[in-house]
């Protein structure tokens, strides 16, 4: 379907039929135009997209990735009121998510084009921290006075409301803006006209602050099962609301950096097959690298013991098996913490229980494990026996520990627990289970 509106588009523009090209686009929706947009070649996406109606223009850029959307801007630079009209439209959470990602010459000449309402939001919203719920805001939403009537209530929403981010809940706040409570419009919709709107309040809400981080919002949203949030600043201010759409945003996010951190991806590559080659090797050049020189330790352990492998040569048969088998075991234990941590299921605080439910757990996978590799032994080399059962429960043990504990070490000092990537463990395991393996070897022979 999209080759076939791609094909329709090209011959339209090369005809300059644009009549025809502005019926076409007005009967699909901003998402599609957004992914056939980012097909075409950068003239031909340029001149579709100066065709859209303003509003569809709004909607379609949002859907963009960051690229585009910078290629879009830089075409439009020659048309300023195209542009400016572009900035003032756009949603102001989106506007500022594609702002604070600019040079900051490009954003302060950009936010120069808006007008001074608009320009003031962005400035408020580009103010809070990075990665802050203040940034993850929107200042559009719909707020009533508790002495309104149902009846003055609705007629103020018919007013004021066209412009929401959502419609689902409404705030109310006093005269000095303070949030008192929020009510979904079911409530009011129910509710008969001469109703007070102080009638259907509890004054029993969650409210967000600015400063905190996104991923509280994340939670919220995961306990109160809201489509959107108020979020104030410490006086108890209604400032903005974020909504859930905005919080999947985020969680898309951070689960993509999550996953690459683990695989020693230094930051998060959102798509590789539009990112410069450049740009990839630096991105992991620098944890490979790192690793390159812990592995030399392994090395180092393995000259260590050259005498016992000179006298046991079928040793070195089981030393992959062994060492690979902590590392397995370490990126499986690691997984599951991250995750819990990530989403809140365990605290810093549950640390030592873990560690013995871990120790526990692992001693069991250790003792069956130990029991396959008893089995290979027996066929290949059965002087090694009881060295390999020994080694593999012990490595088996200890990767899996260091898999726990890594995430609650990194948590600890404030580092994204995702950093105790699937490399690293596999590194420290490789070390520690090569010291392992060659000490039971010299004592046991």
């Amino acid at each position: 379907m999209m080759n076939e509106f791609k094909t329709l588009f090209l011959g339209l523009i090369e005809e300059k039929n644009w009549k025809a090209l502005k019926i076409e686009l007005s009967q699909i929706d901003p998402n599609q135009i957004a992914e056939i947009i980012e097909e075409l070649p950068k003239t031909e996406r340029i001149i579709l997209f100066r065709l859209l109606p303003r509003e569809m223009a709004k909607e379609t850029f949002q859907y963009l990735s960051h690229d585009e959307q910078e290629d879009i801007i830089e075409q439009l630079a020659v048309n300023g009121d195209k542009i400016t009209n572009l900035l003032n439209d756009l949603d102001p959470d989106d506007r500022t998510a594609f702002l604070e990602e600019l040079p900051g010459k490009v954003s302060q000449r950009l936010m120069q084009m808006m007008s001074p309402k608009e320009q003031g939001i962005t400035i408020k919203l580009l103010g809070y921290p990075e990665d802050s719920i203040g940034r993850l805001m929107t200042p559009e939403y719909v707020a009533l006075k508790p002495h309104f009537t149902v009846a003055e209530a609705l007629d103020h929403i018919r007013r004021f409301g066209r412009n929401s981010e959502t419609l689902n809940v409404i705030y109310i706040v006093d005269e000095q803006w303070k949030l008192l409570d929020d009510l979904r419009i079911k409530e009011l919709i129910l509710a008969r006209p001469e109703q007070r709107i102080t009638e259907l309040t509890d004054n029993r809400f969650t409210a967000l602050s600015a400063y905190d981080d996104q991923e509280v919002a994340i939670r919220q949203f995961q306990d109160q099962d809201r489509v959107a949030l108020p979020v104030t600043d410490s006086d108890g201010t209604l400032i903005g609301i974020v909504t859930f759409d905005d919080v999947m945003d985020v969680v898309e996010e951070e689960h993509t950096e999550d996953f690459q951190r683990f695989g020693s991806i230094q930051d998060a590559v959102i798509n590789p097959l539009k990112a410069k080659i450049t740009y990839l090797y630096k991105k992991r050049i620098v944890w490979l690298f790192a690793l390159v020189f812990m592995n030399v330790f392994s090395g180092a352990a393995i000259a260590c013991f050259e005498s016992v492998i000179a006298s046991v040569v079928s040793l070195v048969f089981f030393l992959p098996l062994l060492i690979g088998s902590g590392g397995n075991a370490g990126s499986q234990s690691a997984t599951l913490m991250i995750r819990a941590l990530a989403v809140g299921e365990v605290q810093m605080k549950n640390w030592l229980k873990l560690l013995g439910k871990e120790l526990l757990v692992s001693l069991l996978l250790g003792v069956t494990m130990a029991f396959g590799v008893v089995l290979i032994a027996g066929f290949r080399a059965p002087e090694v026996i009881v060295v390999v059962a020994i080694t593999m429960t012990l490595t088996v043990i200890t990767g899996s520990l260091i898999g726990m504990s890594l995430p609650f070490i990194f948590t600890k000092f404030k580092a994204d627990p995702a950093t105790a990537s699937a490399p690293l463990i596999t590194s420290v395991c490789d070390i520690l289970g090569v010291v392992i393996y060659f000490s039971v070897a010299t004592w046991y022979f």
